[in-house]
């Protein structure tokens, strides 16, 4: 089963800030003390903005937050969360939609950029960072990186979680020529079964630094997590951060 951006919003905006497999609001604030200070005293645009974890943590710090989502059923659920009248929303797509205004900083947290299921499409979000930003400014981008062991097999069914109430179930599927992984969560418990799909594009990091330099990109810092913890062969997610213009 293949799933978009959209589709995934409006399916999952019920439990996305409750699937144990999610970072928490709590995550958010390590993301916004790193994001913060590339902002600096302009404004900053999320790409997938969903629910609003990093943007309210962000606009809680005076950061001017605007946030482009696919799914009108995550902006509901940031409309409904103490802060959200301070971030701007905008119902759109990362890939093609144009806002007028500038901004210093460009942020994709939580694979949204490997949600966008193709290379091509890919490499346009960079371009649309790209025509956001004021001369200088940052892209940054979280994203997890595959794991070869993983990788070698075409799926795999594992249970995430066990609790009074139920339990999550998840089922994935592997397409190594397209680097296509299709991943349904299920919930089994009292209160019925509900699915819940998504496809991602993985990309190793090299890759992103191509679909970067593309876009006008250059590489500035790379780290295994918001923590600025150093990437190392054994980190399983990265944080790369991109700033604007030719190398100084």
């Amino acid at each position: 089963m293949r799933t978009d951006i959209r589709e995934y919003g409006e399916k999952g905006a019920d439990i996305y800030d409750a699937y144990p497999a999610h970072p928490s609001a709590a995550d958010a604030e390590p993301a916004a003390d790193l994001l913060a200070p590339l902002a600096g005293a302009g404004e900053a645009l999320e790409f997938g903005i969903g629910t609003g974890r990093v943007a309210l943590a962000l606009s809680a710090r005076g950061v001017r937050v605007t946030g482009i989502e696919a799914a009108p059923a995550m902006l509901r659920r940031l409309a409904e969360k103490p802060g959200a009248d301070k971030v701007t929303a905008v119902l759109g797509d990362i890939t093609t939609t144009q806002l007028t205004s500038s901004f210093d900083l460009v942020y994709a947290v939580f694979n949204t950029v490997l949600m966008v299921a193709t290379q091509d499409g890919q490499v346009k979000s960079f371009a649309n960072a790209a025509a956001h930003l004021r001369p200088g400014g940052h892209f940054v981008v979280e994203a997890f990186i595959p794991e070869f062991t993983k990788l070698a097999g075409t799926g795999a069914d594992l249970v995430r979680s066990v609790d009074e109430d139920g339990a999550w179930l998840l089922r994935t599927r592997h397409d190594a020529l397209t680097q296509i992984i299709t991943s349904e969560s299920v919930y089994v418990g009292t209160s019925g079964t509900r699915r819940y799909p998504t496809a991602l594009r993985y990309a190793w990091p090299a890759e992103l630094d191509l679909m970067a330099r593309l876009a006008g990109f250059r590489l500035v810092e790379r780290y295994a997590d918001w923590h600025r913890a150093p990437l190392t062969t054994a980190s399983r997610n990265q944080v790369s951060v991109y700033r604007l213009g030719a190398e100084e």
